[in-house]
C-alpha cells in the first residue's frame, strides 16, 4: 500500500538504535534483512567504511543490489544465521523486525551469528516487538502469538524486555542501552510522522481502493489494539564482551 516504514517502533525508535550504534567512517556494518531500504540509508548517510546488506529473500536482495551498490557496499543474499562473513570482521551489525519472526532457537542463531562476526567490543542492535510486563502471563503471551499469526500470516514470537535482554546475554552479549515506544505501527498519527502527510494520504487512498488489502489491514489494526497494553517495541543495543 505503499507504507515504507514497518518497524513496530517507527522511524523514532529506529533512529535511536542508529544513535545508539554511533556509527563512525572507521566503522565495517552489516544489515540483518534490510527489506526495503529504508535504515539502511540512514546507516550510509553516516558513510561507514563497508556496508553489507544480508537479505534472505531473493526479489528484496535484487531491489536492494540496485539501490545500494559502489565501493564498500554490497548485498548477499543469504540466511542471517548463515552470512558466510568472516569471523570477528566487522564493528556494528543490527537488524529490525526479523527476530521476531524467527522461533526461539532460529533467533539463538542469528544472534550468534551476530556475536560470530562481531570484532570485541562491537555492538550488536535489535529493533523488535515487545510484550509488557515482563511477568506477562504465559496464557496471554500464547493468546496474543496466536492473534498475531491469524492477521499477519507468520508465527509472530514477540518476547518481554527481560526476554530479550537475556536471549542476547545467553549468546555472550552485554546490554548497554534499552530504548522502547508504544506499537502503533497502524495508527494514523504514527503514519503521519514515518511517512510524511503527503505519501500517508497516499497510503490512504491506496487502502480505500483495495478492498481486499483494506480488509486485512484493518483486522490487524483491531488485533494491535485489543492486545495494546501488552505490546510495545524494544530496541536494544548490545556489546561483544
Amino acid at each position: 500500500m505503499g507504507k515504507r516504514v514497518l518497524r513496530p517502533g517507527g522511524r523514532e525508535l529506529t533512529s535511536k538504535l542508529i544513535d545508539g550504534l554511533d556509527i563512525k567512517r572507521s566503522d565495517d556494518v552489516v544489515e540483518f534483512a534490510p527489506g526495503m531500504g529504508f535504515t539502511a540509508a540512514l546507516t550510509l548517510k553516516r558513510e561507514p567504511k563497508t556496508y553489507t546488506g544480508i537479505e534472505l529473500d531473493e526479489t528484496a536482495a535484487a531491489n536492494l543490489k540496485g539501490l545500494i551498490n559502489g565501493e564498500g557496499r554490497k548485498i548477499i543474499n543469504t540466511s542471517a544465521a548463515e552470512t558466510t562473513l568472516a569471523e570477528n570482521s566487522v564493528d556494528k551489525v543490527y537488524g529490525e523486525a526479523m527476530l521476531t519472526m524467527q522461533a526461539d532457537h532460529r533467533k539463538s542463531e542469528i544472534i550468534g551469528e551476530a556475536f560470530r562476526i562481531l570484532k570485541k567490543g562491537g555492538l550488536y542492535g535489535i529493533h523488535e516487538l515487545g510484550l509488557a510486563p515482563d511477568n506477562i502471563p504465559d496464557e496471554t503471551k500464547a493468546e496474543i502469538q496466536r492473534g498475531l499469526a491469524e492477521v499477519i500470516r507468520v508465527n509472530a514470537r514477540p518476547l518481554t524486555e527481560k526476554e530479550w535482554s537475556a536471549l542476547l546475554e545467553k549468546e555472550g552479549f552485554s546490554i548497554v542501552k534499552i530504548e522502547k515506544n508504544p506499537m502503533h505501527l497502524l495508527e494514523p498519527g504514527r503514519v503521519v510522522r514515518d511517512e510524511g502527510f503527503l505519501r500517508a494520504l497516499g497510503i490512504v487512498f491506496n487502502i480505500a481502493t483495495h478492498p481486499k488489502e483494506r480488509k486485512r489491514i484493518l483486522t490487524m489494526r483491531r488485533t494491535f489494539r485489543k492486545y495494546r497494553e501488552h505490546l510495545n517495541a524494544v530496541a536494544i543495543v548490545a556489546k561483544k564482551n
